[in-house]
């Protein structure tokens, strides 16, 4: 077998690790991070400020209004103070109307209002202590509860439906009317609180700042690796001088390229 001379055999090995150390390798892939989308806050419910303080929401999911766990007598006196409030409060084209209807309410429930006031302040008086002072504070509460504007626009529609209805009522089912219709009056305020508790809540989850920049778009550079020196490859050559090695010239090294990313694109 013929055999390369020892000088033809290290200049080829010199030539392999140059090639191999010029060799460049792909870059990876840029990878652009964007910003999470933003969080949009709804809007706060008309009629609501920030603090305000709403009933305690209950396990059905409705709330601890005053129009709640009441008796038939208490029933039918917190229709007639809601009835009161929308006659003086709904101040719309119907005006005239909501007064007419509540006045004929008066005369024609008269002995049915005046048995429920006895019947409330007697459960009053059985709780002891200033029961008449303690049942002023609640109706004062509860008038201003009707009063509230937040829920005047559903309030008063409900109320003029109730007066439109009532008229039609025998006497032995107005109890039974009170009750369903206390409902329908007491519904407008119980969606705010909804609304209003949902809004709270979201607002709770809702980053309070400016917002953040975006993050940068991280790009590798391509990387070119660095030539190991040259193996010098020896080869016993028999009964000859001891043959001294070619040493190749150092590799090149590429310099990196420098990859620019405008970000402002990303914003």
């Amino acid at each position: 077998m013929r055999m390369l001379p020892l000088h033809r055999f290290a200049a080829a090995a010199g030539v392999l690790a140059l090639v191999a150390g010029c060799a460049k390798v792909a870059p990876p892939p840029v990878v652009a991070t964007l910003p999470p989308a933003p969080v949009v806050q709804a809007p706060m419910p008309k009629g609501g400020r920030p603090g305000m303080v709403i009933p305690v929401r209950l396990a059905d999911g409705s709330y601890a209004t005053p129009n709640r766990a009441l008796t038939d007598a208490a029933t039918i006196w917190h229709l007639r103070t809601a009835l009161n409030v929308a006659a003086l409060a709904c101040r719309d084209a119907d005006e005239p109307q909501t007064t007419a209807a509540y006045n004929a309410l008066l005369t024609a429930r008269k002995p049915q209002l005046a048995a429920a006031e006895s019947a409330l302040s007697a459960e009053f008086r059985t709780r002891g202590g200033d029961w008449r002072d303690t049942y002023d504070d609640a109706m004062t509460k509860l008038y201003n509860y009707w009063s509230q504007d937040f829920a005047r626009a559903g309030f008063c529609a409900a109320a003029k439906q109730v007066l439109a209805e009532a008229p039609a009522v025998p006497a032995t089912e107005f109890t039974s009317f009170a009750t369903t219709r206390l409902v329908m009056l007491d519904r407008p305020f119980n969606d705010f609180f909804q609304a209003y508790d949902a809004w709270r809540t979201q607002a709770a989850l809702v980053p309070v700042g400016p917002r953040s920049l975006p993050a940068p778009v991280v790009a590798a550079a391509a990387s070119v690796p660095v030539a190991a020196a040259p193996r010098v490859v020896s080869q016993a050559v028999p009964s000859v001088a001891t043959a001294v090695p070619l040493t190749a010239k150092p590799p090149i090294t590429a310099p990196a390229p420098q990859l620019t990313v405008d970000v402002s694109a990303l914003d």
